[in-house]
């Protein structure tokens, strides 16, 4: 029998943030979405991609052209910048108690006519409009604010070609490190870092990490994307990044900000992925890579997408309610408040699991049953094992399946001090267990 056991009592470090997400909270006509952002708890909400979204103020919105709408204007000029559409997004996404994570430059352009994706014909001055828009979100330059916003990422995908960058690999390695110097020469305390590359080029990305660290640039995090169908890919994308930031001898964070289920970028399997991105099944397949993340050498996930009105989101309807994939982040969120992750061990084949605990002596479990064979069985059965307990103990257990979102199935009393119980359930489900002494 598939087993998984948990130790209360071997704490192995702290639990990350593993669900953070691009975009933030948005309304739809009278309903919105900002109440389940801070009952999900998500920690970081990055901002790419939003001019795509009317609600968030559209093509006005955070990109760099937006912004600062005419290249030839004075840079320190308050005049010259056009602050409004991205002032507001920025405050909701504040109000809901997630972190800003700033992607300094423009969103990917899939149009036949390219506008905004071109090399900057100044770069020094594309870094100073960049060094503003930060005094004006952390300084309050320009009648602005004072966010903790501690990540601001340099570009987006400038090795997907001509949707994201328009000129020579050269010019962005050159633009990133004269931008990089320059903003953190003026924001020591900030992060600074980037470049958001698809993934899978590694001769692009060696050449990348090869000339910033040959020229001093400033890599405070490496940001990179990944989309695929199952753990093991992620899992193999983490560690070819972490090999390679060795291997130049750099020590960073490493930063995976987009990713989602997709078996193929065209065809009848796209158009599977897509239909799926609402579905139990991709709830579990989020659960499945947020444990894996959480068991590697990663600093954070940002799932793509938050953004309303788009078939890469999951996590919520063009109506603003809950759909399945929400709730493996509001599951983690639940450890990630605790803080401490606590031992597991799996034995077993598409099962993936974690647990933590609090300082107040709660307890969370989270189990996720992920299959990516559409044939296989529908059910699968594990035993859990749960050590460490003292005192009489209520477990409490939460599901979401195909038929299930976040349900409470169960509650049983225990005071044993290795608590067991069998569970048989959709072969992809999630399986949240609370414990707490009563």
């Amino acid at each position: 029998m598939n087993t998984v056991k948990f130790n209360s009592e071997k704490t192995l470090g702290r639990i990350k943030p593993m669900h953070a997400v691009n975009n933030g909270p948005a309304r739809f006509g009278g309903s919105d979405n900002f109440d389940a952002f801070r009952e999900a708890g998500i920690p970081f909400a990055r901002t790419h991609d939003a001019s795509f979204f009317a609600g968030y103020g559209g093509y006005h919105t955070v990109d760099i052209h937006a912004i600062f709408p005419d290249f030839d204007a004075d840079v320190n000029d308050e005049a010259s910048y056009d602050f409004a559409c991205t002032d507001k997004y920025l405050s909701e996404i504040d109000s809901v108690g997630a972190e800003v994570f700033y992607r300094l430059g423009t969103k990917i352009e899939h149009e036949v006519k390219k506008y905004n994706i071109f090399a900057p014909k100044d770069p020094l001055k594309w870094a100073q409009i960049c060094e503003h828009i930060i005094r004006h979100y952390t300084e309050g330059w320009a009648n602005g604010f004072y966010y903790k916003i501690t990540y601001w990422e340099i570009w987006n995908e400038p090795d997907l070609d001509n949707k994201c960058w328009i000129g020579t690999d050269e010019q962005f390695f050159e633009l990133y490190t004269l931008t990089s110097k320059h903003l953190k020469a003026c924001f020591p305390d900030l992060k600074i870092g980037g470049p958001a590359v698809t993934g899978p080029k590694k001769t692009y990305n060696e050449m990348f990490i090869k000339y910033v660290s040959e020229n001093v640039g400033v890599l405070d995090f490496f940001s990179y994307h990944c989309y695929g169908t199952s753990p093991e890919d992620y899992a193999r994308r983490i560690g070819d990044i972490n090999t390679l930031l060795d291997k130049y001898g750099i020590k960073c964070e490493k930063i995976l900000n987009e990713w989602n289920y997709v078996k193929a970028w065209s065809g009848p399997d796209y158009v599977y992925s897509i239909k799926l991105h609402q579905s139990s099944k991709c709830a579990a397949f989020v659960g499945s890579v947020m444990v894996t993340g959480q068991e590697s050498d990663l600093d954070m996930l940002m799932y793509y997408d938050a953004r309303p009105n788009t078939f890469w989101n999951g996590m919520f309807n063009t109506w603003a309610e809950k759909c399945k994939p929400y709730y493996p982040f509001y599951f983690f969120n639940k450890l990630y408040v605790m803080g401490n992750e606590t031992e597991t061990v799996i034995d077993g084949e598409n099962i993936y699991a974690i647990s933590a605990k609090g300082e107040s002596g709660k307890k969370g479990f989270f189990i996720v049953a992920y299959n990516d064979d559409d044939d296989a069985e529908n059910e699968i059965t594990y035993k859990t094992e749960i050590s460490g307990l003292s005192g009489t103990c209520k477990a409490s257990f939460y599901l979401t399946d195909s038929k299930n979102d976040g349900v409470l199935i169960k509650e049983e009393l225990t005071s044993a001090d290795t608590y067991c119980t069998i569970l048989t359930v959709e072969k992809n489900s999630l399986v949240y267990i609370e414990i707490e002494e009563i």
